[in-house]
């Protein structure tokens, strides 16, 4: 059951922030209004987002709703922090990591891309400097690939930027592949430190989830869109093995069409799962949110009081960021209210609240 004592007040203050989650019936909502202007009323309405948003205008740019959105769950992270004790916050210290992958990922893009507003974080500068060792101020001034380079000196990310530096035409997809895979290693590596036999079962449950599918993902768009022979695609993997183990990998990797690839795909335990129809060639992505859902919901009912609880919550709530920025952005454009819905409800059997 995990240690009460240590995660009673803990759960509870979780509990009641889960329940100002945007529910599936308050995403139809939004999404069927006709204007940024009113959809930025609407979650100025939310408890969760009204402050942030307070000051935004009606012509909000994506990349500034972007950045209110995540410093959103940023001051989540720093309201149970300062509530947990040491035991919970070993876990928020290792998914702390999370949060800087993403940090070097914009930083990434915003090299790639040009735009000024999106390449002022200095939002952000308060938190990370409190919790990390990146200097979001040089990362931010960096204009080029080398610059970042630089500013990460000093820190985990400095040789692996450093070893693709001294690679000819690394892109921004090489490096995002690279943090990713460092990422998943570490992770993986030092999770059992950290926490007690009942806790790490539960945390290999979820990592181990999202890692197998993202292996899955990753090998279908690889032969889908990029035609890329499994010579090549091995190097973009995640090098740990959960529920799909090396051979079913290397099947899946040695495919010869994407019809091969979901039948080999059905035989493994992802195909067994209820509610899963992997011969009928399913959205992967949808796959993912689907199985990730009940992982999630799964382990922290059944282990209340354990790190299940934290891990469950920032998943459904990057969930929430990410599907409250596709609605705004559908609204924009003019997208119709069940188009938007189907892009970001894509499984209403997967434990999606209502």
């Amino acid at each position: 059951m995990g240690n009460l004592l240590t995660y009673s007040g803990l759960t509870t203050k979780i509990r009641a922030m889960e329940s100002r989650f945007i529910t599936d019936r308050q995403l139809e909502e939004l999404a069927s209004l006709s204007s940024v202007g009113e959809a930025l009323e609407f979650l100025r309405a939310q408890p969760a987002y009204g402050e942030l948003l307070s000051s935004a205008d009606s012509d909000i740019h994506r990349s500034q709703l972007e950045k209110l959105l995540y410093l959103s769950r940023y001051r989540d992270f720093e309201k149970l922090y300062r509530f947990s004790g040491p035991g919970p916050r070993k876990f928020l210290n290792l998914y702390f990591s999370n949060f800087e992958i993403s940090l070097l990922k914009r930083c990434l893009r915003n090299i790639a891309h040009p735009d000024r507003d999106a390449s002022d974080l200095s939002m952000f500068q308060d938190f990370f400097s409190r919790h990390s060792g990146l200097d979001v101020g040089k990362l931010t001034q960096a204009s080029s690939v080398a610059e970042l380079t630089q500013a990460l000196q000093g820190t985990l990310y400095y040789p692996l930027f450093a070893q693709l530096e001294e690679q000819e035409n690394a892109t921004v997809f090489d490096y995002e592949i690279q943090l990713d895979l460092c990422h998943f290693r570490w992770i993986w590596k030092i999770k059992n430190r950290f926490m007690n036999k009942e806790e790490r079962r539960v945390l290999t449950q979820c990592f181990g989830t999202q890692l197998d599918m993202l292996n899955a993902q990753w090998i279908y768009r690889s032969k889908k869109y990029y035609h890329l022979p499994p010579d090549q695609i091995y190097p973009l993997l995640i090098p740990v093995n959960y529920r799909l183990k090396k051979d079913d990998i290397s099947r899946l990797t040695e495919a010869g069409s994407t019809d091969e690839f979901f039948s080999v795909l059905s035989g493994t335990y992802y195909g067994s799962l209820p509610q899963t129809d992997i011969k009928a060639r399913p959205d992967l992505e949808a796959l993912y949110e689907q199985v990730m859902d009940r992982i999630h919901s799964m382990t922290a009912r059944k282990d209340p009081y354990s790190a299940a609880v934290l891990n469950s919550y920032f998943y459904f709530k990057n969930l929430e960021i990410h599907r409250l920025i596709t609605v705004v952005e559908g609204i924009r454009y003019g997208i119709p209210p069940a188009e938007i819905i189907s892009y970001i409800i894509k499984n209403k059997k997967g434990g999606n609240r209502t």
